[in-house]
Parts: structure tokens; C-alpha cells; sequence
């Protein structure tokens, strides 16, 4: 239509005619008929485009239609849906369609509200639960210039009403005994949690409206209400063991596509655990288990690690908002302390590398895709909580890991700077045993060294050859030669000299990595300097530190090589 054409809702208005004589009316009226016959018929091919003809004559702008043409149209789809003759086929079409309409429709004044429930009512009653549960939360994050508030209320009404499906589950519960009970709790538990998390994925990612994530607060307590029903607890919930155990269960009798409809389970547990720390309702329902489920994982450290890696399922998606993530880490921090690493070295079985690294990998996307730079130092902290809480029998593993699979030269930097901090510390715990008992010295090199060096190398002289692109990995260049330099200090020291480095070694070092790296520099700079621009001081800027750090890596590396 043309911009400044009349819409048909336009011409009602100003011909006066009554809303039910209206040329609208008439228009929506053949629509429907249309799209009836469609389905009748079997002209699939017609029936999407005459549901879609339906919702935009539903669609008028805020200036076009008024209250009275709004509420008659609204009569008007009811009726259609309410028909006994009404094809289920032609009423799953429209649901597809017209709940984002026909919300907006029952913002307004008069009985459009009262009528726009029963409509968005009907189809969660008489439509797939599942299939309105998406449609219903995409309606909710779609933003609403007039009356927004009332709009949000009509769907988070029909959002309600899918969960008369667990209600009927639960009832059914309640009438049955031993084996099948369990079993359909566990159906329902996991029904509850997947529902939980197709929620937040599709109205908390990013929403425009704010106010959403305090109102489906209402809608996780009421799935969250059915899980105590069926025995999950909040310490099954933290550390995913009710999860496992519910699908374990069903898993003996039901065929994999069954468990597939769960697949989010795990998402919604860590996301229950999420909802209850943040949500005042929730955690006053949740009352004192809640913080004695948080105590006992805090005391227990295999409980604490299986808590930690549940953040896994939340931090790594895409679908989740990063408020619900930002929680998340508050409520990972409050997990992860000094007394955990003290209590995980203790056991030398730790079988949980493997998600160690996925919960690590997960914190990395947050720092590396965290709008604000609190959120982004918060995920910072967590990492290197999370990391120096692994045993140091596999810290050095798992960071080597990271840094293998990291596909940003800032954030290899970032890991290079805590695997010289954990060089330090185990030079540090080395010094005072060799202190403490001299003969330990004389044995061979610390079991870490060969990794460390292979990080080093793996910057300085990369396996595609040749050395490093300093204008694009400057950063982690420095970070690595800080390395090399900490490893050749200590590696000097007294009676520990070329425990690391062995003769073979130092002279690669030199010969393979730093005068190569020395070689490029200096050419990069005279042709920096040749330019004199913003850019290339910038360069040249970046370029300094570098410098400065590969002359004392050379300066150490000349010295140890005159013993040999």
C-alpha cells in the first residue's frame, strides 16, 4: 500500500460506517472462508498464504483502527475458531499466524483484551503445547509500541495455559503406584525442565522488554512446582544428577527419539538453579533447601565439580539472555573457591576433564562476547577461579588444551599470562620441597616443563612455519616470549640450571625461534618508520614491548649457551 493511501480500517472510520458492515469485516470474513476451503479441499499450497491474509488484515496500524472495528474482528476470528465445523488443520494455521495480532488488538480499549485471551486461550488449548510454547514466546519478544504492558499480559495468559498439560500429567501421577509412578515423574520432570528451557531461549535471548524476565519468573516457579511433585531436589538440580537419573530410567523402556524431546533438560535444571538465586519468588518458595543444597555442594568437592560443569549448558548457548548468564557466573563464583583446589588435589582420581574444559570453554565465549566489560572481567575471574581449582596434576593439560583450541590471539595471550602464573606457583611449591629437602634436586625436569615449552613454540614458531604475524598476534607473541623468559630465569638458578633446557634445546631456541623473530621485527620497523603515519606508530607502539622482552630472551639464552 502506498504510504499515503488510506488503509481499508482508515476508510471505516471515515465513512462511518458501523464496524460490522465495514469493508474490513468483509475482507477478514472472505479470508477465513478462503483459508476453510483451503484445508478442505487439500490445497496446502493455498493455505499458508491465506493464514498469512488473515494476520495482516488483523495488523492495521495504531491510527487505523479503532477499538469498536478492533473488537469486532476479534469476534469475528473467535466464532471461526469456536465453530464445531472448523478444520483442526485451519485453526494449527492460524495459530502460527495471529497471536502477535490479534495482542496487539487486545491492547486495546473496550472487551478487546477479554477477547484476545479467549482467542490466544483456545489455541493453547486446542494446538500443540509444544509448538505454542515457541510460538507464544516469540510473540513475547517482539517489540510493541502501544500498550506493551497489556500486550505482554494477554500472551503470558495463553503461556500460562500450557501448562494445564503437566497439570493433567500430575494428576495422573497421583493415581498410580510403584514403577509406573516413577516413571511418568520422570516424565513429567523432564518435561517440566525442557519447557523451562525453551522458554528462556526464546523470551529471554536478548529481549527488548526487560520486564519480561521478572514476569515468566511466574511461569519457571509454576514448572519448578511440578519437579518437587516428582522428587527432583534442588542438590539433584545443581549438580544434573536428577536430570541423569530421570533419563536413565526411561531410557531402559522408551526408544531414543522419546529422550530427544528432553534434549534441553539439562539447560533447564542449571536454569531452575539460575531463577531461583535471582528471583524473589522463586527463592522464597524454594526457602531453606535451596541454600542447604548449596552448602552441602560447597562442602563436598566431587559435588562442587559436577555443580561447576552444569554452568556448561547456560554459558556455551546462544539462546540464553546475558543477564540469565551474568547470574550464572555470580552464582559459579560463589562455588569455586581457594579451599576447592586445596580439596581437588586430594583426589588423585579426577575423571572430569572432559567437562572441564567444555565449562571452560563456555566462560571463554562470555569473555569474548560479554556486551559490557564488568560482565566480561566477571567471566575472567571465573576462569581462573574454575582453572586453579583443577588439580595441578592436569592444570597444565587442560590450559594446554585451551590455548590449542583458541581461534583469538587475545584471548591465547590471556591463557599464555596464566600458564606463567602457574610456572611460577610450581616453581614456588619446588623451591620450598628442594628447600626443605636437598637431595629432591637432583632429579630431572619438572613434569610440566615439556608442555610449557611446546606452548612456547607453538607461538614463536607456529606449525604452518615460519615465524609469527606480528601486526596480528602481537599479543600473544609477547605474552609467550614473558613465558620463555620466566622459564629461562628459573631454569638458571643454582644447582636447578638445565634441568629444562638441555643443550639441543637452548641451541634451537636461539637458532629457531628468537633470531628469526629478531629478523622480522627489525624489518618491520624500518619499514614502519619509513611511513611515519598514525598507523605505523601504532605499530611501532605495539612493537616496543615485543622488542623489549625477545633482547632479555636472547641477553638470557647467549649467557646460558657459553657453559655448554
Amino acid at each position: 500500500m502506498a504510504r499515503d493511501e488510506p488503509s481499508a480500517a482508515a476508510v471505516d472510520v471515515a465513512d462511518g460506517d458501523s464496524p460490522s458492515s465495514s469493508p474490513t469485516l468483509t475482507r477478514l470474513r472472505e479470508a477465513l472462508a478462503v483459508l476453510s476451503e483451503a484445508f478442505e479441499s487439500g490445497d496446502t499450497a493455498s493455505s499458508d498464504a491465506a493464514a498469512a491474509a488473515v494476520a495482516e488484515i488483523l495488523s492495521p496500524s495504531d491510527a487505523d483502527a479503532s477499538a469498536a472495528l478492533s473488537e469486532q474482528m476479534l469476534r469475528e476470528v473467535h466464532a471461526f475458531l469456536s465453530r464445531p465445523s472448523s478444520n483442526q488443520m485451519a485453526i494449527d494455521a492460524l495459530s502460527l499466524e495471529l497471536p502477535k495480532p490479534v495482542a496487539k488488538l487486545g491492547a486495546r480499549m473496550g472487551n478487546c483484551r477479554d477477547i484476545a485471551r479467549a482467542i490466544i486461550e483456545f489455541f493453547a488449548s486446542n494446538c500443540s503445547p509444544r509448538d505454542m510454547l515457541c510460538i507464544l514466546c516469540e510473540a513475547l519478544d517482539t517489540p510493541v509500541a502501544f500498550n506493551g504492558s497489556a500486550y505482554l499480559v494477554i500472551l503470558l495468559d495463553g503461556l500460562a495455559s500450557t501448562l494445564r498439560i503437566g497439570n493433567a500429567i500430575q494428576e495422573m501421577c497421583k493415581t498410580m503406584v510403584n514403577h509406573r509412578k516413577e516413571e511418568l515423574c520422570s516424565i513429567l520432570g523432564l518435561y517440566a525442565l525442557q519447557n523451562i528451557a525453551l522458554l528462556q531461549a526464546l523470551v529471554s535471548s536478548e529481549s527488548k522488554h526487560q520486564n519480561i524476565l521478572s514476569t515468566c519468573g511466574s511461569v519457571v516457579l509454576q514448572y519448578s512446582k511440578f519437579l518437587m511433585f516428582c522428587g527432583f531436589t534442588y542438590l539433584g538440580l545443581l549438580t544434573g544428577n536428577d536430570v541423569t537419573s530421570a533419563t536413565t530410567k526411561l531410557s531402559k523402556e522408551e526408544d531414543d527419539n522419546f529422550l530427544d524431546c528432553f534434549s534441553s533438560a539439562m539447560d533447564g535444571a542449571s536454569l531452575v538453579v539460575v531463577w531461583t538465586s535471582m528471583h524473589d519468588d522463586m527463592s522464597k518458595y524454594a526457602g531453606a533447601e535451596f541454600e542447604s543444597a548449596l552448602k552441602e555442594v560447597q562442602d563436598n568437592c566431587i559435588r562442587k565439580w559436577e555443580a561447576i560443569n552444569m554452568f556448561r549448558y547456560v554459558l556455551s548457548s546462544v539462546n540464553y539472555s546475558w543477564a540469565i548468564k551474568s547470574h550464572s557466573l555470580d552464582l559459579l563464583l560463589t562455588l569455586v573457591d581457594d579451599k576447592c583446589s586445596e580439596e581437588t588435589n586430594d583426589h588423585v582420581d579426577f575423571p572430569y576433564s572432559t567437562q572441564i574444559f567444555a565449562t571452560l570453554k563456555a566462560i571463554e565465549r562470555v569473555m569474548i562476547a560479554a556486551p559490557d566489560t564488568l560482565m566480561r572481567k566477571k567471566a575472567f575471574s571465573a576462569l581462573k577461579r574454575v582453572i586453579s581449582a583443577v588439580p595441578s596434576t592436569q592444570r597444565f593439560d587442560i590450559l594446554q588444551a585451551l590455548i590449542e583450541n583458541s581461534m583469538f590471539p587475545s584471548l591465547t595471550a590471556i591463557l599464555l599470562d596464566l600458564v606463567k602464573n602457574e610456572v611460577s606457583r610450581e616453581s614456588r611449591r619446588a623451591d620450598q620441597v628442594n628447600g626443605s629437602d636437598r637431595s629432591q634436586d637432583a632429579g630431572g625436569s619438572p613434569p610440566w616443563a615439556s608442555q610449557v615449552l611446546e606452548l612456547v613454540e607453538l607461538i614463536l614458531r607456529p606449525p604452518e612455519g615460519g615465524p609469527p604475524c606480528l601486526r596480528d598476534h602481537s599479543e600473544e607473541v609477547l605474552s609467550a616470549l614473558n613465558l620463555l623468559r620466566l622459564i629461562l630465569i628459573i631454569d638458571s638458578r643454582g644447582s636447578r640450571s638445565a634441568k629444562m633446557l638441555r643443550d639441543e634445546k637452548i641451541r634451537a631456541v636461539y637458532s629457531e625461534w628468537l633470531i628469526p623473530l629478531r629478523l622480522i621485527i627489525t624489518g618491520i620497523q624500518s619499514e614502519l618508520e619509513k611511513g611515519g603515519g598514525e598507523d605505523e606508530n601504532q605499530m611501532l607502539c605495539l612493537l616496543n614491548p615485543v622488542q623489549f622482552v625477545l633482547h632479555r630472551c636472547i641477553e638470557l639464552v647467549e649467557e646460558k649457551m657459553k657453559g655448554l
